[in-house]
């Protein structure tokens, strides 16, 4: 099993994980993605991810702060939390992990800590 697809469901196991992907934010693409619903559609919100991504940190370095301090970006829905993680404190710049969770069962504090330590495993 790809080290891909260990990431991916490890963070499937989080509670309230709707879905998750991983991205290369260069091309735009998923590199893998796992979904509990047939509505969401992870591989039109890892390329809306993407644009995220690239505008957070433009603005950081706008601002003189290096890609390595920007950790994650959580977009909070009325029904969902869309946390991504950006993987540019290892040699894997240009992916992030984006993972859509249920509003009402999810915890996003633990979620954040669980993506650190999946970030370890890619």
């Amino acid at each position: 099993m790809s080290a891909i697809q260990v990431a991916l469901n490890r963070a499937m196991r989080l509670d309230g994980a709707l879905g998750v992907a991983v991205v290369d934010y260069v091309s735009r693409m998923a590199l893998g993605t796992v979904s509990r619903r047939n509505d969401l559609d992870l591989e039109r919100a890892a390329h809306g991810g993407t644009d995220v991504v690239r505008a957070h940190l433009s603005a950081l370095d706008l601002i003189g702060h290096k890609p390595e301090q920007l950790e994650d970006v959580l977009i909070t829905l009325d029904s969902e939390y869309h946390l991504i993680r950006p993987l540019t404190r290892r040699t894997h710049e240009g992916l992030f992990i984006l993972v859509v969770l249920d509003r009402e069962r999810a915890a996003p504090d633990g979620a954040r800590q669980e993506l650190q330590r999946i970030e370890d495993l890619l």
